[in-house]
């Protein structure tokens, strides 16, 4: 009963996981405070954990990477849910078993930085 693949969903306040072992059954079901994720994280043996690439994501995929997980972060247009946190936790996780799937590399801090700088400058348009 190894938790193998895990979809994890973020929100403001509280976030869901969703976990299957190695032959796609669920094994974990959890959702969980901001406050309580790394703690949660660090105590699961290492696993691949995805995410909808969000700003958030690129954050928690350094926190996870550095607590041994494999993170992988994908575009939320793959993600199939009827909006429900509980939903989207295992409809991130579903397709990650696809061959053909894509993924988002992960942000450094410096990388998120030139892109916020991007983003303020492009917002400054002399009319």
């Amino acid at each position: 009963m190894q938790v193998v693949r895990i979809g994890l969903d973020l929100a403001k306040y509280v976030f869901d996981v969703y976990g299957v072992d190695c032959h796609g059954k669920v094994v974990l079901r959890k959702t969980l405070r901001r406050d309580a994720v790394a703690r949660f994280f660090a105590n699961l043996p290492q696993s691949l954990v995805v995410m909808e690439a969000s700003n958030g994501a690129h954050y928690w995929a350094r926190v996870l990477s550095d607590l041994g997980h494999e993170v992988r972060l994908m575009p939320a247009s793959y993600v199939k849910s009827n909006k429900n946190d509980r939903n989207d936790a295992e409809a991130i996780c579903e397709p990650v078993s696809r061959p053909s799937m894509r993924f988002v590399p992960p942000k450094s801090i410096d990388q998120l930085a030139i892109q916020a700088v991007h983003r303020v400058v492009d917002g400054w348009s002399i009319g």
